[in-house]
């Protein structure tokens, strides 16, 4: 499947990779990594951007709201003001393809305008006048699962299936999405790992991935660094790179499209020893 994201053409035939850039003071693993005097510096950003082209990724997603358990909501202002200078400067300087990671409809609206190719939402389109927007962009779509808010998801999660449950919400959004004007062909979907779920929740969704394919989207999977690792390996935030290489190669074997990565070298060396590996096995 190939994938039109405004300029770029983006082959999902193998999966690919896209890149994180938090443009925020308290993400969980690169908060504060792009600030300097206490402003975002364009020049930090860019560095890091052009590092992770280098090393392979296919996408830039851009956030400017964290969405860890337990973040604080930032004012639609804010978020503007983080995010669209670093849009542009990525769109134009680096001729990047730019998701960006926000569920408010003037981010969505005017990042479109200064050259994203993706829109990447934690509430699936749900917040007021995100759909309408996303829809007047024509740009694709990612649609994440999330079990309630990042302020609160994490106290109590519970589902009788989670497989079920995510699959039937992001049904539904699907669904309203193509009511709202926007092909199917331009909609993914993620299950949204670590939002609203337990450690057996987030396994159950890995081992049983591929049920969501029933949906008919492509599936992208974000597991880099997050805290489940933390639970399986007792290691901190930047100790869990063999972890996070684990599960986006789990990933990839049960058939998600995008993973979704801080490590962007080294997923890519993962990725392509898998890929070489399943052509050998086709080919014999």
């Amino acid at each position: 499947m190939k994938l039109q994201c405004a300029a770029h053409t983006l082959d999902l035939s193998t999966p690919k990779i896209m890149g994180i850039l938090n443009i925020t003071p308290d993400s969980f693993s690169d908060g504060g990594s792009y600030l300097k005097d206490g402003k975002t510096s364009l020049d930090l950003v860019l560095n890091r951007a052009e590092k992770m082209l280098a090393e392979g990724a296919d996408i830039l997603d851009v956030g400017g709201e964290s969405t860890r358990p337990g973040a604080a909501p930032v004012s639609e202002q804010e978020e503007l003001d983080r995010v669209i200078p670093v849009v542009e400067a990525l769109a134009e300087k680096l001729g990047a393809l730019v998701s960006v990671d926000t569920s408010t409809a003037a981010v969505i609206r005017e990042s479109a305008q200064k050259g994203a190719g993706i829109i990447n939402d934690v509430r699936a389109l749900m917040r007021e006048g995100a759909l309408e927007e996303a829809a007047l962009t024509g740009l694709p779509v990612c649609l994440m699962h999330m079990q309630g808010q990042p302020q609160t998801m994490q106290q109590a999660p519970q589902y009788d299936d989670v497989v079920t449950e995510v699959a039937s919400f992001l049904q539904a959004r699907i669904s309203a999405c193509k009511a709202a004007g926007i092909a199917q062909d331009r909609i993914l979907i993620d299950p949204g790992f670590g939002f609203g779920k337990t450690l057996a929740h987030n396994l159950a969704l890995l081992a049983r991935l591929p049920e969501l394919s029933i949906l008919g989207a492509p599936i992208l999977v974000g597991l880099s660094r997050k805290s489940l690792l933390g639970q399986l390996l007792n290691r901190d935030v930047d100790e869990r790179l063999a972890g996070s290489l684990a599960l986006a190669l789990a990933a990839a074997e049960r058939g998600a499209a995008i993973v979704r990565v801080h490590d962007v070298a080294a997923t890519k060396d993962v990725l392509q020893v898998y890929h070489s590996i399943k052509n050998a096995m086709a080919s014999s």
